[in-house]
């Protein structure tokens, strides 16, 4: 048996640890705070729009919010060091469970929307992203790619777990449980994490850091120049963009109300929401580890693409047009194909970025990379932030006795509607398309390429 892989992970041994403990303990709380929620803010209800309404408010601020301090922190980790940036940003989930775990009145669970709201802003991207830039420190070249899939793989896994733990543990001990793994993993990343960035003598200070943030923000103008015209320069990665734009404004409106919708038209418990985000975890695990290798060489990536879009739009339409309560069921099953759509997106960029590839999708310099994947990301949290505005009303108007017609999960079919439009684009990708003017990044300045490597790719 070969072990070599495995010895890649010795290095993030004690990076491992703590986010694995720590997935686990935000993931457990996902299902229970649907019933937290609703039972504080309408009383006596199944259905909650209340509860809607903040939690799509709070997807859009922190979406605004996170593509401003995402850059900043990733900054702060270069020249401060991975280690305490990491500290902070697995710390902030603490106050918001504490707040529940000490009283779960309609006074604390607004406190909690506030604190929770900060907590994502501050850690939601930008722990994977530190963790990330962690593993290209102590790990060579040859090994990253592998060491970047682990840390994916152990992200899936404790989301698995931590839906497990919340599907057996009793509603009144989950954030105390939550809380402990919380305080746990923060501790041992304290004690045991060995930092990798040295720090240059005198580089901490208030005019340091002011002109820090200067540069940051020139630079990150420019940047945001020159990645724009790399990605009109390139016809594969304008179509990519816009797939990823339907195909997020879609998935992350119904991410968004799901578990409210199936409370709310199904009457599902802590219980039953657990079984179903179980079933997703699950099947990712299962998909990314044995069937994107085995269809990938196939149909290659853009049929990979196009079959895990098309999974998503049945996953929506089941889930919306659910007549029965084991529907939902159904359509969670197919998480098995829709959560390639990412590793599929991202396999195109990079080929599209790849000057080693002459004959495949295109052939860009490869210091298109960063750029490419940080504008993808951008338009994704673009749409991210808009899909509550439109999902959170509509999904509350028909879930309540005023709807013009008796279809709950409409929002959900709209939602769809979406990613119609993200599978037409996939459909349109083609193989080795040819563009007059086509260029690289030669003709783009490279000078902050350093923004974009490795820690935001």
């Amino acid at each position: 048996m070969d072990l070599s892989g495995f010895r890649t992970l010795g290095p993030l041994v004690h990076l491992l640890i703590p986010l694995c403990i720590h997935w686990i303990a935000e993931e457990m709380t996902v299902s229970v705070l649907v019933d937290v929620t609703t039972d504080a803010l309408c009383p006596g209800e199944t259905t909650c729009s209340l509860a809607i309404y903040l939690t799509g408010l709070q997807q859009t601020v922190v979406g605004v919010f996170k593509m401003i301090v995402l850059p900043i922190l990733g900054q702060l980790a270069d020249e401060y060091g991975r280690k305490p940036m990491l500290l902070v940003t697995i710390s902030t989930s603490i106050v918001p469970f504490a707040l529940l775990a000490w009283n779960e009145s309609r006074p604390f669970v607004y406190a909690y929307y506030v604190a929770r709201t900060i907590s994502y802003i501050i850690s939601q991207g930008s722990i994977f992203c530190i963790s990330v830039a962690y593993a290209a420190d102590v790990i060579e070249n040859s090994k990253r790619a592998a060491a970047f899939g682990y840390i994916t793989g152990l992200f899936s896994a404790s989301h698995v777990l931590g839906n497990v733990l919340a599907r057996f543990l009793p509603e009144d001990h989950i954030f105390e449980v939550s809380i402990f793994l919380l305080i746990c993993s923060t501790i041992y990343m304290k004690i045991f994490l060995v930092e990798t960035v040295k720090k240059v003598p005198g580089s901490t200070g208030l005019a340091p850091c002011a002109s820090m943030f200067k540069n940051l923000f020139r630079n990150r103008v420019n940047s945001m120049k020159d990645t724009i015209s790399v990605v009109t320069r390139s016809g594969i990665l304008k179509r990519i963009s816009s797939i990823s734009f339907f195909y997020e404004l879609g998935m992350s409106g119904i991410t968004s109300v799901l578990l409210y919708y199936l409370k709310g038209a199904f009457g599902f418990s802590k219980n039953q929401l657990s079984e179903i985000l179980m079933m997703v975890g699950i099947g990712s695990i299962f998909s990314q580890l044995l069937v994107l290798p085995v269809i990938n060489p196939m149909i290659g990536e853009k049929g990979v693409l196009c079959l895990a879009v098309g999974a998503a739009i049945a996953y929506a339409l089941l889930c919306g047009l659910a007549w029965a309560a084991w529907v939902p069921y159904l359509g969670a099953s197919f998480g098995v194909v829709y959560v390639l759509v990412k590793p599929s997106t991202y396999a195109i960029i990079s080929k599209a970025t790849d000057a080693n590839d002459q004959v495949g999708l295109f052939a860009l310099n490869s210091a298109c990379l960063g750029k490419a994947q940080g504008f993808i990301a951008g338009v994704q949290s673009v749409a991210s932030l808009l899909s509550p505005i439109a999902m959170s009303p509509l999904t509350s108007y028909f879930l309540s006795d005023d709807a013009p017609f008796n279809c709950k999960g409409f929002s959900l079919v709209c939602a769809s509607i979406s990613m119609v439009a993200a599978l037409c684009q996939a459909l349109m990708l083609k193989p080795k398309e040819e563009e007059d003017g086509e260029q690289g990044c030669h003709d783009v300045n490279s000078n902050n390429n350093d923004l974009d490597a490795p820690l935001l790719v």
